[in-house]
This record gives structure tokens, C-alpha cells and sequence, in this order.
């Protein structure tokens, strides 16, 4: 049997869950009981309907993909050139601008396909090789002076995803991090971890969803402000005084593309987003 209760607690306030009760055959009387977090099937109906305005947003980005495009060029070039004046000590930042023209660049191609829902490129991605790759960005530019913590879990088993869109998702999810407002030394932590037995209920898939594959990156801001926390996913929402409030919402529909969740838990002094991903992608329903 399965019944939803509302957990009360003055350290960790309300939190629903599903409550289950398992009778156990090898012991007469006995019964198992789980208590599991439903914060996350809650957030799903809400994120399934981010993607119309993902898709949105990504057909103006279609608009202006040529605009992108040539100053790109223009950069890979110029790093180009400076290789071949810079000591060697110094050759891994210009090979990571070209590295990073070149996805950009892949990105843009990949936002002009989001428009007409072509499916993406799939292939085994290793989420720690790409939480590196942004950690490493994040600290020669927007991340500079900010403390990276790294918590992973090493038998985690390959992503079934796009590793250039999964950097996207991670790359926007530390920025925002690194930009949130707070005071003291700034600490961002990423974590991994298999979560075994956690299946969700998604609309439009004959089966609960298997999501056991969890990537975790809490900060130290400030929190995020109840205004926006019920509307955090949606496109062009943001407390930022230059913001666009467009990363979110295509951090949202990049996990929802590749059969994943996202949520968030949030309080002065400490926010964590949480991106639920599957072994493979499940079939939907025609």
C-alpha cells in the first residue's frame, strides 16, 4: 500500500512523501516501512510544460544563431594566433578557448534544433569527466576565488546522454551558484550518487521512470527569494539585475529531454539543485 503524509520539522520544515507498507513474507506480523520523497514527482507535471517555452526561447536563438557564429570564428582564430606567442605554461587556456569556441559553436547548431524537437545524439557520457570540465571553466573565469568541494561516487555507471548539452546544464547550474549572492567564502559543492529504488510516475510513459543516477551542486548564497520560487524553471524569470532568466528554463528541458528531473531545496545560506538522470532513456507512449 502507498499513502502521501506531510513530514513536519522546525530544522528541515514540511516535506511530502510517499508512505509505504510492505508486508514481509518471511516473518508473520512484520511489515517494512519506506518513507520517500515525492518532492521530485511533484516538480514533474510543472517541467513538463517548460517545454513549450524552451522551445520558444530556442527559436529566437535559431533567429540569431549567424550572429553568434561569427564572432566565434573570430575567437578561435585570435586564441589561435596567441598559441603561438604565449610560454607553454600558459597554452591550456588557449586551448581551452578553442575548446570552448568549438562547443559553443555545436551548441548553437544544437539550439537551432531544439525548435523542431529532433531528437538529440545520445552515447555514454561519464557525468564526473564533465563536472571536471565545468569545474575547470568555472574556476578560470565567473568561479575565480570560489571553493569547489567534489563529493563522487566512483562505481557511478556512465550517462546515456549528450555530453556537450549535459555541460550546458552544469555550466548554467554553478554559474548561478557562483553569482548568488552571500556573504563569507563563497563553496560550491558537487556531488554523485547511485540512488537506488527511486521511480517516478511520469506523464506520458507506460512505466514509473527509474532515475538512480543523481548529481547534486549546492552553494552558500543567499538562498533563492519565495517571488520566484515557485516559477524558478520557467523562461525569463530571474532575480538578477542583468539576467535573462533563460538558463533555467533550458537547464529544464535538456534534463526533461533526456528522461531526467530536476529540483531544488533552498534557505538562507544554502541552496542544492538536484538532476535525477536514468541508465536509458524510457520509451514514451505514441
Amino acid at each position: 500500500a502507498e499513502n502521501g503524509v506531510t513530514l513536519a520539522s522546525p530544522r528541515i520544515g514540511n516535506h511530502f512523501c510517499a508512505l509505504r507498507l510492505s508486508p514481509i513474507v518471511e516473518s508473520d506480523g512484520l511489515v517494512a516501512v519506506s518513507l520517500v520523497e515525492q518532492s521530485i514527482a511533484r516538480n514533474i507535471d510543472r517541467q513538463m510544460s517548460h517545454r513549450s517555452a524552451a522551445r520558444s526561447v530556442s527559436a529566437l536563438a535559431a533567429m540569431l544563431a549567424h550572429e553568434v557564429k561569427n564572432p566565434l570564428s573570430g575567437i578561435r582564430g585570435a586564441a589561435q594566433l596567441l598559441e603561438q606567442s604565449v610560454p607553454d605554461s600558459e597554452r591550456e587556456l588557449t586551448g581551452l578557448i578553442c575548446e570552448e569556441t568549438d562547443r559553443i559553436v555545436a551548441l548553437v547548431d544544437r539550439m537551432e534544433a531544439f525548435a523542431d524537437g529532433r531528437p538529440i545524439e545520445r552515447g555514454p557520457v561519464n557525468i564526473h569527466q564533465v563536472l571536471n570540465h565545468v569545474r575547470r571553466l568555472s574556476q578560470n573565469g565567473f568561479g575565480k576565488g570560489v571553493r569547489f568541494v567534489e563529493t563522487y561516487d566512483p562505481s557511478l555507471p556512465d550517462v546515456h546522454g549528450d555530453r556537450d548539452q549535459l555541460i550546458q546544464v552544469f555550466l548554467n547550474l554553478v554559474k548561478n551558484a557562483c553569482e548568488a549572492p552571500g556573504e563569507g567564502e563563497r563553496e560550491i559543492e558537487l556531488s554523485t550518487a547511485y540512488r537506488h529504488g527511486l521511480r517516478l510516475a511520469v506523464p506520458g510513459l507506460q512505466a514509473r521512470v527509474n532515475l538512480p543516477l543523481g548529481v547534486s551542486v549546492r552553494d552558500n548564497g543567499g538562498g533563492v527569494s519565495d517571488e520566484i520560487r515557485g516559477h524558478l524553471f520557467d523562461a525569463f524569470v530571474t532575480n538578477k539585475p542583468t539576467g535573462t532568466g533563460l538558463g533555467l528554463a533550458l537547464v529544464a528541458k535538456i534534463i526533461n529531454d533526456h528522461g531526467g528531473a530536476i529540483e531544488f531545496d533552498s534557505e538562507p545560506g544554502r541552496t542544492t539543485f538536484r538532476v535525477m538522470l536514468p541508465l536509458q532513456l524510457p520509451q514514451a507512449v505514441p
